[in-house]
C-alpha cells in the first residue's frame, strides 16, 4: 500500500493550495481528499473576496488570472453618523485592492493545476476518522478504504459552531443574508463596508451578465435576516435601500437569497503528525472578507515549513509561526463585527473614528496593508 507524506483533508481553495505549493516545491507523495466531486464545488455560485495577497499567491501556482472582478477602492461607513473613510489603490501602488470572484471559478482553475502537477486527487473520499501512530497516520474513510501518511492536514472547510467541543467560539447573534443585486448608479470597482445597528451590510463589486452588478453581505439579526428571505424581490430591495442609502441609486434587480449564521471559532488543534488550516483552525465574521485569505496564508506558510523535510518539525513549529497573523486577523474581525455593531454614544465616537482615520494617511495605509498582506 502506498504511504504518502502528506495526506490533506478537504479540497477546497486552501486544501488545494497547499497541494499546489508542495508540488512546487518538490515535495513528492501528496494525497488530496475530499468529500464533494469537483462538479458540485466548480458549481457552487457564492462569492469570495480574494486579497492582492492572495492574487499573489495564485500567480504563484499559476492559476491566475480567474475571472474576476477588481476592486479599486472600500467605502467604510457607519449608517446614522458623521465620518467615513475610503482606501484607494493608489496609495498601495497596487493595481488592485483585491478581487471578488465566484467560488466555483477558484476552486476549478485550482483543480485543474492539481490535475497537472500529478497530486493524487480523491473525490469523493470523505474521511470518517484519522489514527495517529508513532510512525505516521491512517485515514479511515467512509467506504471503508484507509490512506496512509507521515502527516496528516485538515483543511476541511467548515460554518460556525462546527468544530466540535474543544473549539473556542463566540456568538455574535447575527446571521448573514447573501445575494448578488444590481442597483440603478453602480460605481464600478468600489467597495462598500456599512456599518449599520444589527452589523455590517457590504457590497463587493461583481460583474456579471447583467452589468456591473453587487455580492451582497448584509448582517442582521437572526429574527431579521428570516423576515427579509420572507419578502418579494421588490420588498427587499426596498429594505436595502434603507438600510445602505443611495450611494449606488436604487436597487433594481435580486438574485435568489440565503443565510447562515454568524460567529467566531478558533480551533487552531495540532499533535504531532496532524494541523489545522483554513476554515477547520478558525471560521472569522465576513467583516472585511479575511476567511479565506487568512487561510491561503495558512497554505502558504506551512508549505514552506513542510518542504523543508522535516514533516513532524514542521507541524511542532506552524502554530507559533502562525499565531501573530492569526491573532491580528481574528481580533481585527472581532473587534469591527462586535464593537460597530450596537447603539448610543460610542457610535457617535466610532463614526468620527472612521474620518480621523480618513485623514491619517499612514495609519489608514497600515490598515489597508494588513487586510491585504496580513501579518508578515
Amino acid at each position: 500500500m502506498k504511504i504518502y507524506n502528506v495526506a490533506i483533508c478537504g479540497a477546497g481553495p486552501v486544501g488545494m493550495m497547499l497541494a499546489l505549493l508542495l508540488a512546487r516545491r518538490g515535495v513528492p507523495g501528496i494525497a488530496l481528499l475530499d468529500a464533494r466531486s469537483v462538479e458540485k464545488s466548480v458549481a457552487d455560485p457564492r462569492s469570495v473576496a480574494l486579497s492582492w495577497g492572495s492574487r499573489q499567491l495564485l500567480e504563484d501556482v499559476g492559476v491566475w488570472p480567474v475571472p474576476a472582478t477588481a476592486i479599486h477602492e472600500i467605502h467604510v461607513s457607519r449608517a446614522g453618523h458623521f465620518g467615513r473613510s475610503l482606501m484607494d489603490r493608489d496609495e498601495h501602488d497596487v493595481a488592485a485592492l483585491g478581487y471578488v470572484a465566484r467560488y466555483g471559478d477558484v476552486v476549478a482553475a485550482l483543480a485543474q493545476a492539481c490535475e497537472r502537477s500529478g497530486i493524487d486527487v480523491m473525490r469523493p473520499a470523505k474521511v470518517s476518522g484519522i489514527d495517529e501512530a508513532a510512525a505516521g497516520v491512517t485515514l479511515r474513510l467512509e467506504d471503508g478504504g484507509t490512506v496512509s501518511a507521515a502527516v496528516a492536514v485538515q483543511a476541511e472547510g467548515g460554518v460556525f459552531g462546527a468544530q466540535g467541543d474543544k473549539a473556542q467560539s463566540r456568538d455574535y447573534g447575527q446571521s448573514a443574508v447573501i445575494a448578488r443585486v444590481s442597483s440603478s448608479r453602480a460605481l464600478p470597482h468600489r467597495a462598500f463596508e456599512r456599518f449599520t445597528q444589527e452589523g455590517p451590510l457590504a457590497l463587493l463589486p461583481q460583474a456579471g451578465a447583467d452589468g456591473h452588478q453587487y455580492a451582497l453581505v448584509w448582517c442582521v439579526k437572526p429574527d431579521h435576516a428570516k423576515a427579509l428571505l420572507a419578502l418579494d424581490d421588490a420588498a427587499f430591495l426596498a429594505a436595502l435601500g434603507q438600510a445602505f442609502g443611495a450611494r449606488v441609486g436604487s436597487f433594481t434587480k435580486t438574485s435568489k437569497r440565503t443565510s447562515y449564521a454568524l460567529g467566531l471559532t478558533t480551533d487552531a488543534r495540532a499533535t504531532a503528525r496532524t494541523v489545522a488550516i483554513g476554515n477547520a483552525a478558525q471560521t472569522l465574521h465576513p467583516v472585511a472578507g479575511q476567511g479565506l485569505n487568512l487561510g491561503l496564508r495558512d497554505a502558504a506558510v506551512l508549505a514552506r515549513l513542510l518542504a523543508q523535510g522535516d514533516l513532524v518539525g514542521a507541524i511542532a513549529q506552524f502554530g507559533a509561526v502562525r499565531s501573530n497573523d492569526r491573532g491580528l486577523t481574528v481580533g481585527l474581525t472581532d473587534t469591527m463585527a462586535r464593537v460597530f455593531a450596537g447603539t448610543g454614544p460610542l457610535q457617535s465616537l466610532l463614526g468620527l473614528s472612521l474620518g480621523a482615520l480618513d485623514a491619517v494617511g499612514p495609519a489608514r495605509k497600515a490598515l489597508g496593508s494588513v487586510m491585504m498582506f496580513g501579518r508578515r
